[in-house]
Order: C-alpha cells, then structure tokens, then sequence
C-alpha cells in the first residue's frame, strides 16, 4: 500500500522525502536510470505526487545538485580548518575536503559536473556552485595576497582545475586503478602540495 493513502505526508516532509529517495537512487543507479516515478515509489507516494515540489525531473535533480555543491564547500571548509601550515595548508585542506567529497558521493559528483548539470540552470544551483568557486578564489588570495589580480585569477583556476581533475579521473578508473587506498591518498595529498607550490611560485 502506498504511504500517500496510508498516512500522507506534509507539505515539507514530502519535498523532503523526495530528496532522499531521489539521492539514494542517483547513487544506486547513477544519471541514466533516474526516473521521478522510482523516486515517488521510494518515498511511498504516488507517481504524479512530485509534482507538487518538483515540476519535472531536472527539477530534482537540480535540487540535488545544489545541495550537492553545499555539501562539497562544508567539507571544504571543514578540511581547511584542520589543516596546518597556515593558509598553504588551508589550501591543500580544502583540496582534501573536495576529493573526499568526491570519493564519497561519487554519482551526485558526476552530476554537478556533468553536462546535465549544464540545462539545470536555476538560482539556487547557481548560488551554490559560485560558492565553491569563490572558496578556490579566497584561499589563493590568502596564499599570494600581493599578487596581480590577473595571477591570483590564473592560479583560481588552476587550483580547481587541478583538483577537480585529479579526483575526476580516479573516479572514472583512468589513473590509480592499481593503487591501494592508502597510496591513492598519497598520490592526492602529493598533488596538491605540488598545486600549493606552484601557487606560491606564482605569486613571487
């Protein structure tokens, strides 16, 4: 029996209950086998029910991927105040907390960047990735304060590129595929100690 007829949800409880069930079939079944109706079944409701929240399937999955990139700068802020070493080390921290993030939601990782996240153009998405940008953008300016704009803004996006790079290719088993854990670490936390000293170098 259908939890909808049984004992229906609020307002909010079902939005909610959308978003779970949707991102627990995104990591079970990636992009592809993501419908709205598996969702609705998930949350024990029934398949025009998501309507109410979510208008359409790049609704939700939008949803998704702006909590996704809310979640990745937690963890990325989280990693750089851990971190040693003052704002060097703060900006491999927050390298750290970009590839564990990865790692540990490897299906929603793929679809922030992927290019379905391309047509999920909405504010909040928007907001979300800017912030992960702005926290690259922030902890270079904290390495190399008294550089050029024109630098700071090349080393920004050498950071994510190198970064998001990295992880992305060991995700699609393109590098690392031999490796034990333990030495996949070794080889991220040796890429991004290089990107801080390149960071540095650049900077003067």
């Amino acid at each position: 029996m259908e939890r909808s007829k049984a004992q229906p949800y609020h307002h909010g409880q079902l939005r909610e209950a959308l978003v779970t069930s949707g991102r627990a079939l995104l990591e079970e079944k990636g992009i592809r086998g993501f419908t709205l109706r598996e969702c609705a079944r998930r949350a024990g409701v029934s398949h025009a029910a998501p309507a109410y929240h979510f208008a359409s399937i790049d609704d939700l999955l939008a949803e998704l991927a702006a909590r996704g990139f809310d979640e990745l700068a937690a963890a990325m802020t989280t990693e750089a105040a851990r971190a040693e070493g003052g704002a060097t080390g703060q900006l491999v921290g927050q390298g750290v907390g970009y590839m564990a993030f990865a790692a540990g939601n490897p299906a929603l990782f793929q679809l922030m960047s992927s290019r379905e996240a391309n047509r999920l153009d909405t504010p909040a998405l928007a907001a979300a990735a800017d912030k992960v940008r702005a926290l690259h953008a922030a902890a270079v300016e904290a390495v190399i304060p008294h550089a050029s704009g024109e630098i700071k803004q090349r080393m920004a996006d050498f950071t994510g590129a190198s970064v998001h790079g990295f992880i992305s290719l060991l995700l699609d088993g393109q590098i690392g595929g031999k490796d034990s854990s333990r030495a996949l670490k070794a080889r991220g936390l040796s890429l991004l100690s290089a990107m801080a000293e390149t960071v540095v170098r650049a900077g003067g």
